[in-house]
């Protein structure tokens, strides 16, 4: 059965086009998932099923008849939910609070938080969570406990379609098995849900169809079982990406010791045992809490290690980081790595003002079309560019310095699979050219297509290292405990 059917989408933003006569449906117990690069008119298109925005031209009916949405209030009584990247919840407040949020039961009068309670743990119940209640703050919950609640939300109003957009973008990989398993019970409950992603592999496990929007038009609309993922990316990008990974390194390009640890440690590391050759690439796999990202902020300097030796330099600030020749990208670009309402230029040169190597010589325009950034216009404000240009910019500023080791946290995470190759592409161009670069990556097929060699971290150490190309499961095993560190 048909719930939702979209037919001529059309919408402008000051007389620039953004959706070309867009179709779009999806039945009950569906997962549709719509894919295509960043500026493809996803999130557009989406925000108009929300009510977020309004059609210029097109129709839209739910269940057969036609709606219009002028508020978002309109689209949830008409059961639309959609549940951003980034969550609408009031830490401060109760999970109960946040469901009932604006709509609290009453009772002569007064909020009736014990019907308000009950009614949340009954929908934390339908979804399989037992791991918190009613009464904890959201402020206490994980990222994934907190998108229960975002979920738990969409099914007290009696959503029947839920958009869900990247939901794993901030997941660590046990914790998207539980998303999984929350989208089929959505299934099941026959919901029809839109997934957004751009993770292939969650596509192809998770939706029965797929459609491929590109420049704010409907490229194709196909079942996921007729469409292998070369054939989708070809369709999202409008070329061929022959490889999803540039090659890995051959045993002669990986040079000397350009960073070592022996028996480093703080309060939240011990034992590291670490070294990074020129010219390789490790990966640093391993689940949530497990180190990695405080392994990276250690080597850089921002949370140094207290005992144990780093040779040629051990920094003790991120200003002795930097000059030591060593440089982080970390996972938050937004709120970490850019100064939003700077320009590009401002923006590559911020590491080069405290420490130049290459330095203005380099000349900024340059260094942007090596990167890649498309428009390569050095005055634009960062905040107007897509995720993955956004990404280009953190990598350029670090370009401009030429570090010897580059710390890279989640190099590509929310953005679309062109720029991603294009990233992949840059990464391993830098490691060619002789930087030694560590990598992070809640993705283990990233991890593994790019990685010379895997170290996998638990409980705050490196508890085995593994070669380039192994699989998902022996990673998996060693930061679960289950293998024999290598």
């Amino acid at each position: 059965m048909t719930l939702l059917s979209m037919r001529g989408i059309g919408k402008s933003f000051l007389g620039v086009p953004v959706l070309s006569g867009i179709d779009l449906d999806a039945t009950a117990g569906e997962v549709h998932a719509v894919v295509g690069e960043n500026g493809a008119g996803k999130s557009t298109l989406m925000k108009i099923l929300a009510g977020v925005h309004v059609p210029d031209r097109g129709t839209i009916e739910i269940d057969g008849a036609p709606v219009a949405f002028g508020h978002p209030l309109d689209a949830q009584r008409a059961g639309v939910a959609i549940i951003y990247q980034e969550f609408n919840l009031l830490p401060e407040r109760t999970v109960a609070d946040n469901v009932f949020l604006g709509r609290e039961p009453r009772r002569r009068g007064l909020v009736d938080r014990a019907a308000m309670e009950e009614e949340t743990r009954r929908l934390l119940g339908e979804l399989g969570e037992s791991s918190f209640g009613p009464r904890d703050l959201v402020r206490r919950l994980s990222v994934a406990q907190r998108q229960v609640v975002e979920i738990a939300k969409a099914l007290s109003i009696d959503a029947r379609i839920i958009v869900m957009d990247e939901p794993t973008a901030s997941l660590a990989e046990h914790e998207v098995e539980l998303l999984y398993a929350l989208v089929g019970r959505l299934r099941r409950r026959g919901m029809a849900v839109l997934y957004i992603s751009h993770r292939l592999r969650e596509v192809f496990d998770l939706a029965q169809r797929v459609t491929v929007l590109k420049d704010g038009a409907r490229v194709t609309t196909v079942p996921t079982a007729e469409v292998g993922p070369a054939e989708l990316v070809r369709l999202m990008v409008g070329r061929e990406l022959h490889d999803y990974f540039p090659p890995r390194a051959a045993p002669g390009d990986i040079g000397e010791v350009k960073l070592s640890v022996r028996g480093g440690g703080n309060r939240k590391l011990r034992d590291i045992d670490l070294e990074l050759r020129a010219g390789e690439i490790t990966g640093l796999a391993g689940l949530q809490g497990s180190g990695r990202t405080e392994l990276a902020k250690a080597l850089f300097g921002a949370e140094p290690f207290t005992v144990g030796s780093m040779t040629p330099y051990r920094p003790r600030s991120v200003r002795q980081g930097v000059a030591a020749g060593i440089g982080l990208v970390t996972e938050d670009r937004k709120g970490e790595g850019l100064a939003l309402r700077q320009s590009v230029r401002d923006n590559a040169l911020l590491v080069t003002r405290s420490r130049a190597r290459r330095g203005h010589g380099a000349g900024v325009k340059s260094l942007l079309e090596e990167v890649r950034l498309s428009p390569a216009d050095p005055e634009r404000e960062v905040r107007y560019l897509s995720g993955g240009n956004q990404q280009k910019v953190v990598l350029a500023k670090w370009m401009t310095v030429a570090p010897a080791v580059l710390l890279l946290d989640e190099p590509t995470r929310g953005v679309d699979v062109g720029a991603k190759a294009a990233i992949h592409d840059l990464i391993r161009r830098l490691a060619k050219d002789g930087m030694s670069i560590l990598m992070i990556s809640s993705e283990l097929p990233e991890l593994i297509g790019m990685s010379d060699r895997v170290l996998v971290m638990r409980d705050g150490r490196i508890a085995g290292a593994l070669p380039g190309g192994s699989s998902e499961e022996a990673i998996m095993s060693v930061a679960a405990g289950q293998g024999a560190p290598a």
